[in-house]
């Protein structure tokens, strides 16, 4: 199972990034990334010194999100969607979309269900209810 360090995170999508500036070519993966880090200009300064990014702290106290935390939700909710992992995460997500008119948008409030799951599975010691994630990004998707 692919399991990343915050290390390798960070220096993955600061890759992304530099490959990006670059006019680089990028794998599937990256690609993916990189349309997340493109919209997302605002972390462009984050992303432009791997050994800044590597020594940063991210803990909220400046009032800023963690930019590599942020786009790290981008690409999982874009590969759960590819795959529909977990079960109707793919139609919740488009639905979200649709209803929003903007993918961007979907992703950030599926992003507070993906937080709150995995969140309760920390505090709960049980594994992550992917239908309780499921039911929250539904329930915002059929609210106004």
């Amino acid at each position: 199972m692919f399991n990343p360090s915050q290390q390798d995170v960070r220096r993955f999508f600061c890759g992304v990034a530099a490959k990006s500036r670059a006019g680089h070519p990028m794998d599937a993966l990256e690609t993916l990334a990189g349309q997340w880090v493109g919209e997302h200009p605002e972390y462009a300064g984050d992303l432009a010194d791997e050994q800044a990014a590597l020594a940063a702290q991210h803990d909220g106290s400046d009032g800023r999100a963690n930019p590599f935390l942020h786009l790290a939700m981008h690409l999982s909710i874009s590969e759960q969607c590819s795959i529909d992992q977990p079960r109707g995460i793919r139609q919740a997500v488009e639905l979200l979309a649709a209803r929003r008119n903007s993918l961007h948008d979907a992703h950030h409030e599926a992003m507070e269900c993906l937080g709150q799951m995995l969140w309760e599975s920390q505090r709960s010691g049980r594994p992550p209810d992917g239908d309780a994630y499921v039911e929250c990004v539904q329930k915002r998707a059929t609210k106004d």
